[in-house]
């Protein structure tokens, strides 16, 4: 463990919500009935600890992935984290100034210029004007929005707002950086200039607290990890231990999941019940199908659709595939039988983690590790290659060819001629 003093220290920290509980209505009418029929009647409320029990340490120069699924309790840890909300129980002590980019144009006015939003954000993170001064060109070149400098920032984009945002929190000096996945709202080029901004962040000694479920940034960025389920801590270690305990957790409630499929996150009206793949193992370059069937197990819905999420090895996400995207979506009915073809991107051999969703206005059925697609180990190219040649996530359908040759003899001589 590090030596020297701390950056901050969590000790017990807990956060419980009321979650209140009433009769469902239809209409305006029956709620109006329901309460003239039950005027002293009480909402019932439900105690929920979104996270209870955490205990940590971060040293300065630390940079911290925080990983784990929906509703694990990452965002409310870095709420708390940041004092935008109070713990119910347990200590936080924060050494150093921290600033926060939680959610898109967290701390910003809507009515508010770019410029005016830079040095008021300044200002709430106990910066001075010089100091603002003095980065507020390096704050605007990084965000790129030059031209609407002077522009309310509620006529921005979210790629424009979450630009800015990140700008100010990673340009000014404060001793510890905390990063939820906002950062998904930018194209992959400022997710790049982001990853690197922060990698500068932590080597010129400032702590980093990184949410994300991308856990090849994890890896790249992070030399601490800390997995949470279920709203508490189950691995502190490095990056790769946090990693690993997480993406294990998959296959350990794969089999729960298709066991009790009304255990599974959604509202549970539809289920998915049965999922198979046509063949075994697939070839990286060929069609992959899978068979999926539906049962209904509740009250109408309306019109639904699918998608499918894959995940290679490693956990990065590879494709995110939406029926909507294709104009697939069915209607209410007792048992649906279906299929899922994709045709590209080429794979590279590995298992492939696949999550498949029921959705309509919200999340009918959530299937986490629904099933697992295998690819050959088999190239799909003419000739064989060594494992380096293979390198990045998914293939091409690419050729290399000779447009013309000379050799080096008759080379000399034309050139001789031309003197």
């Amino acid at each position: 463990m590090p030596s020297g003093k701390l950056a901050m220290k969590v000790q017990d920290l807990g956060k419980v919500y009321r979650i209140a509980h009433q009769e469902k209505h239809t209409t305006l009418g029956e709620a109006l009935i329901h309460k003239a029929k039950n005027p002293f009647r009480r909402v019932q409320r439900e105690s929920f600890w979104a996270v209870r029990g955490i205990n940590f340490e971060v040293y300065p120069g630390d940079t911290l992935g925080i990983i784990g699924r929906n509703g694990a309790g990452k965002s409310t840890l870095l709420k708390l984290l940041s004092r935008i909300t109070e713990p119910t129980e347990g200590q936080i002590d924060v050494y150093g100034r921290v600033g926060s980019l939680l959610e898109v144009g967290t701390g910003f006015h809507p009515e508010l210029t770019g410029r005016e939003n830079v040095y008021l954000n300044g200002a709430i993170l106990g910066m001075r004007k010089p100091e603002i001064d003095r980065e507020f060109d390096s704050i605007v070149d990084f965000a790129g929005v030059q031209k609407f400098l002077d522009t309310p920032v509620k006529r921005y984009s979210s790629g424009m707002y979450v630009r800015l945002a990140f700008a100010v929190a990673a340009h000014l000096r404060t001793e510890i950086l905390v990063v939820d996945e906002v950062l998904a709202v930018g194209d992959a080029e400022f997710q790049k200039r982001c990853l690197g901004k922060m990698q500068d962040v932590a080597s010129g000694g400032r702590t980093v607290l990184f949410v994300s479920h991308n856990m090849h940034a994890i890896r790249l960025l992070c030399n601490r990890g800390i997995f949470l389920r279920q709203g508490s801590v189950q691995v502190d270690g490095t990056a790769n231990n946090a990693i690993d305990a997480y993406l294990a957790s998959f296959a350990k409630d794969a089999e729960t999941a298709a066991l009790t499929p009304e255990k599974r996150p959604g509202t549970g009206q539809y289920r998915i019940t049965e999922v198979f793949w046509e063949k075994e193992v697939f070839n990286g370059d060929e069609p992959k199908v899978l068979h999926f069937t539906i049962r209904r197990f509740g009250d109408p819905v309306g019109n639904m659709n699918m998608v499918a999420d894959i995940f290679n090895g490693a956990g990065l996400g590879i494709c995110h595939c939406d029926s909507r995207l294709v104009g697939f979506g069915f209607d209410d009915t007792d048992v649906l039988h279906g299929k899922f073809t994709i045709n590209t991107p080429w794979l590279k051999p590995d298992d492939y983690r696949v999550d498949l969703y029921i959705s309509a206005a919200g999340i009918v059925d959530k299937y986490e590790l629904a099933t697992t697609l295998h690819i050959s180990p088999v190239l799909p190219y003419p000739s064989s290659a060594p494992e380096d040649a293979i390198g990045a996530e998914v293939f091409a359908d690419f050729n290399w060819e000779v447009e013309s040759r000379v050799n080096s003899e008759s080379a000399l001589q034309e050139s001789a001629r031309s003197y």
